[in-house]
């Protein structure tokens, strides 16, 4: 992929090139404008996805659209599913046979107690283009049907050739950093010579998309978010797009056994789905057809001097439990946060060394997690080797996995090496390396989270008096940090006041001296558990380190 001369050559120059427009490369887009980064995004299509695929949007990346501004959109693009919650496991629709492997994702509503957000079962093809729209009109330039054709760097940047496929004219881009969200083929990794560890392909599906206005009624009141049917020699993954005429349905697909695509044909599709569901003359019309493979895999490094991996290019994962897309999700906010400060001069470039510490192993623990889920799901197609879904794999349930991950290094200070990135259950404790805690508090008449307060800067939380503000005040204009101080109680000098009697500092694992510093992203960087002698020189060293200040 070396850049090569062409003639009818334009040039441009952008802080970051996103080169990829799926979720993941609009979501870095939208993160990078709402922090005021300027970037171009290319994408080869000519448009958003078009197939209804990747739905599950876990509560961890409803929280960071949230921040962003776009949760209300998302939500309303998604009503349509807005009751479909559980996963059934059946041999078919007929009878009452079957079982629900859970019919509720928050029974009880006990998620509240953690996030401010919700799960939101939001299908690709209506959540790209919210993505896209947020962040055209956020200002970002985001260039449908172009392609990278090559692209170098060099110590000071990335020189990047990119064409336009329906005029053929070609550009140079000149960036600053490179952030590759171009699919688990991805050229720029290719490129780099980035290997990959991990077992590889897990199993193959089809994906039919296909009408039927009768199944609904067989259906009856079962609102599934995806329902294995599994009918020897009929099995398969039935999934709503309306609930009334829209399905989709994978197919296991077997190409190590020499079967091609072209054998599932219209026929072949229709009969199969018909003997899934167990009614022999049920009216299908097959609409589409694409062909996805699972596979278990993490990029050996997620980054390559001033080129980044995020997305599919930097893992792969079993579909069962969502966690890829969502996992890329986050890949690119943990991403743009880091590229807006180190941009905007406010930390150094060594703080971009810290996306490969923190995400990666996230993917190792998630990649791992995702293919047990498949094999305790017994989902169509895979069946997995000897001991896939080990003791490791089994520990805990979903919620832990999408939001209590932590990262054991990185920009942090505290943590514990030797914990466990995913634990085995379910604690936010304030403590660093680990998402902040969720608390509703009143800001000057509005209910706001805790979460609310992290996206553009880094924030310290302390408690009434004045020690850790007078500091932060310091601190921040000696560093030229961007550095944010509330009070946290419940006197007449705070800035915060918890609501529904919560104990700030209890939830955050501090004293009633202590404080919290969070990163931009939401994560604890650092906590002091009592007021030292000099908080000044206390936060002065942990804020330098974090940001890897000289």
């Amino acid at each position: 992929m070396n850049r090569s001369d062409t003639a009818d050559e334009a040039e441009h120059r952008t802080p970051v090139l996103i080169v990829g427009g799926s979720l993941v490369g609009l979501s870095m887009s939208l993160f990078l404008g709402r922090l005021g980064v300027p970037h171009t995004l290319v994408e080869r299509h000519a448009g958003t996805s078009i197939h209804p695929r990747g739905r599950g949007n876990n509560v961890r990346t409803m929280e960071l659209f949230r921040t962003a501004g776009v949760e209300r959109r998302i939500v309303e693009a998604a009503s349509v599913l807005a009751d479909n919650h559980g996963i059934l496991q059946t041999p078919t629709l007929v009878g009452d046979a079957g079982e629900w492997l859970f019919r509720e994702i928050d029974p009880g509503g006990g998620l509240g107690r953690f996030s401010p957000a919700a799960w939101c079962l939001c299908s690709q093809n209506d959540l790209e283009p919210v993505l896209l729209n947020s962040a055209r009109e956020l200002g970002g330039d985001l260039r449908y049907g172009t392609e990278m054709m090559s692209f170098d760097q060099d110590p000071d940047g990335v020189t990047a050739l990119v064409k336009s496929r329906e005029t053929g004219e070609h550009t140079t881009v000149r960036a600053d950093y490179l952030v590759a969200a171009d699919g688990p083929r991805s050229p720029v990794r290719e490129r780099l010579g980035i290997g990959q560890n991990g077992p590889g392909d897990l199993f193959h599906n089809v994906s039919v998309t296909f009408t039927s206005r009768d199944l609904a009624e067989v259906v009856g009141e079962r609102r599934f978010i995806v329902c294995y049917l599994t009918t020897p020699g009929a099995d398969g993954a039935l999934l709503p797009v309306d609930n009334r005429e829209r399905w989709v349905f994978h197919a296991p697909w077997h190409p190590e056994h020499g079967e091609t695509l072209e054998e599932f044909t219209d026929e072949r599709c229709a009969a199969h789905i018909r003997r899934a569901v167990g009614v022999p003359g049920l009216d299908v019309t097959i609409t589409g057809r694409a062909a996805w493979h699972a596979a278990e895999r993490v990029a050996e490094r997620y980054a390559d001097g001033r080129v980044f991996l995020a997305g599919d290019s930097a893992h792969e994962m079993s579909p069962t439990g969502a966690f890829g897309s969502n996992t890329g999700i986050q890949d690119a906010h943990n991403l743009a946060w880091k590229l807006a400060a180190v941009l905007g001069g406010w930390a150094g470039p060594g703080l971009l060394g810290s996306y490969d510490a923190e995400r990666r192993p996230v993917a190792e623990a998630t990649s791992a997690r995702a293919s047990s889920r498949s094999v305790e799901h017994s989902h169509p197609g895979y069946t997995p080797a000897a001991g896939a879904a080990g003791p490791a794999g089994r520990r805990g349930g979903i919620l832990n996995v999408a939001l209590g991950y932590r990262y054991p290094g990185g920009a942090v200070l505290g943590t514990d090496p030797a914990a466990p990135v995913v634990p085995d259950t379910l604690a936010l404790g304030g403590e660093p390396g680990s998402r902040a805690p969720h608390l509703w508090l009143d800001r000057a008449g509005t209910r706001i989270s805790t979460l609310d307060l992290y996206e553009r800067s880094p924030v310290l939380l302390s408690s009434e008096g004045g020690v850790w503000q007078a500091a932060a005040a310091e601190v921040a204009a000696e560093l030229s940090v961007p550095l944010e101080a509330y009070r946290v109680g419940d006197g007449s000098g705070v800035d915060l006041r918890p609501l529904d009697g919560a104990d700030w500092a209890r939830a955050h694992g501090v004293g009633a001296g202590g404080a919290v510093l969070v990163r931009p992203d939401g994560f604890v960087a650092w906590r002091s558990e009592d007021a030292p002698p000099d908080p000044a020189a206390a936060l002065r060293e942990a804020l330098a380190t974090v940001l890897a200040l000289d």
